[in-house]
Formats: structure tokens, C-alpha cells, sequence
């Protein structure tokens, strides 16, 4: 009884990463709505497994090494390849010029600075009540979900059927990961409504924007989240 206490929380960081691994093959393969489906069982999991491990008192060290690797996958690898696989029909020409490389690999930095951003927040101990920088499950979410939405609806095309805004995308996001910006995290030192009044202003504005554009919607929704932490700056802490 125990050992199912103690390795709970770590079996549904597990579950995360092979949600992650089946996500990642079939990005690959072009099968979107599976990458879909198992970045949404990948972010329920990577939920729960703190959750549960706060609740059992399981937390321990590998738990937490675990947790960052098991995000590397399904929140750092999977949206590399989403800009990898975005960058791909453009060869190795960008703005007319041509590289000695295929651009799509430029899209790989996005992985690269979110294992960064992991190693950064593991070892710093102010991220409590906010993130610093764009946390990679919400980066995945904005660029997963504008491509997601290309694919499905058309939308964005001015986006993807541009390569420098594309590289541009790739570039700013990789920053936002690591940037010294405070982005608000969805956790209440308080009941008091005063405390808490960014976080109503990001979920009414959420639901509303959820509400009117659904799936286009989703990546919408992260650049509000950005906005609204933008503005409220000072009253994260």
C-alpha cells in the first residue's frame, strides 16, 4: 500500500510522458487531432500528478526530476516539431534567400530553450504564485494551437504561409520561455477578492473568448493570458 502511495503521483508523470511520445509520432505523421487528444491527456496528467502528490505527502526528488522530463517531451519536444513541421514546405529559403540549411530547422530552438526554461525553473524557488517567463505547457498550447487551428479552419494562413513570420514566431517564443517577465500562475494566496482580481479578469475574459471562437479561440486565448499578465504586473508577487 505503501509503494502505490509513494509512486502515484510518479505512475501519472509517466502516463504524461507517453502520452507526449505518442503525440510527438503522430505530429510527425501528420495526424494532428491524435496530437491533440494526447497533449489534452498529457496536461491532465502533468495536473494531477502534483495534485496527488501533495495530497499522498509523495513528493520527493524524482518525482520532481521525472515531472521536468517527462515535460521536455510532451511541452518542449512537441512544439519544436510543431514549428519544425511548420517551417518544413519552405525548404531552405526564407524572405528570398537561400540557406545552406532547411529552415524548418530553426524551429528545434523552441525545444531547445524549453529545456532550458526547465532546468531554470527547477532550481529557482520564487515561482510559487507566478511563473517567470511563458511556462512550456501554455507555450505548446499557443503554438500547437495556431497551427492545430491553420489545419483545421485556414486561419492563420498569413502566418504559416510566411516563413520570416514564422522564424520571427519561433524566435519570440523561444524568449518568452526564458524572459524575465512575470506570467500569472492559477493559484490563490487568498479568498479575498482584491487578491485575486487578475485572475478573474483572465478567466471571464477566457471563457468569453472561448466561447466565441473555439478552436481558432485556443491560441487566442494564451496571447490574452500574456496580455493580462502584461498589465498586472505589479500585483503579481
Amino acid at each position: 500500500m505503501n509503494f502505490i502511495k509513494n509512486n502515484l503521483a510518479n505512475l501519472l508523470t509517466l502516463a504524461n510522458l507517453f502520452a507526449g511520445c505518442v503525440g510527438a509520432i503522430h505530429l510527425i505523421l501528420g495526424d494532428y487531432q491524435t496530437t491533440a487528444i494526447c497533449l489534452i491527456f498529457s496536461s491532465v496528467f502533468d495536473f494531477f500528478d502534483g495534485f496527488v502528490a501533495r495530497a499522498l505527502k509523495s513528493n520527493s526528488n524524482l518525482g520532481l526530476q521525472l515531472d521536468s522530463l517527462a515535460d521536455m517531451v510532451s511541452f518542449g519536444l512537441i512544439p519544436g516539431l510543431t514549428m519544425y513541421k511548420a517551417l518544413e514546405p519552405f525548404g531552405n529559403e526564407i524572405f528570398g534567400l537561400h540557406l545552406p540549411f532547411d529552415v524548418s530547422y530553426i524551429g528545434l530552438l523552441v525545444t531547445v530553450f524549453s529545456c532550458l526554461r526547465l532546468a531554470i525553473f527547477n532550481l529557482d524557488e520564487e515561482q510559487r504564485y507566478y511563473f517567470k517567463g511563458l511556462n512550456t505547457p501554455t507555450n505548446t498550447v499557443l503554438l500547437f494551437g495556431l497551427y492545430y487551428a491553420f489545419q483545421k479552419t485556414g486561419n492563420f494562413g498569413f502566418l504559416f504561409e510566411n516563413s520570416l513570420f514564422l522564424v520571427l514566431l519561433t524566435i519570440i517564443t523561444s524568449w518568452l520561455l526564458i524572459s524575465p517577465i512575470k506570467m500569472m500562475a492559477m493559484k490563490f494566496k487568498s479568498k479575498k477578492l482584491q487578491d485575486n482580481y487578475p485572475k478573474v479578469f483572465l478567466l471571464g475574459g477566457g471563457i468569453a473568448i472561448l466561447a466565441l471562437f473555439q478552436i481558432v479561440g485556443i491560441p487566442m486565448l494564451v496571447i490574452y493570458y500574456i496580455v493580462v499578465s502584461l498589465i498586472f504586473q505589479k500585483q503579481l508577487k
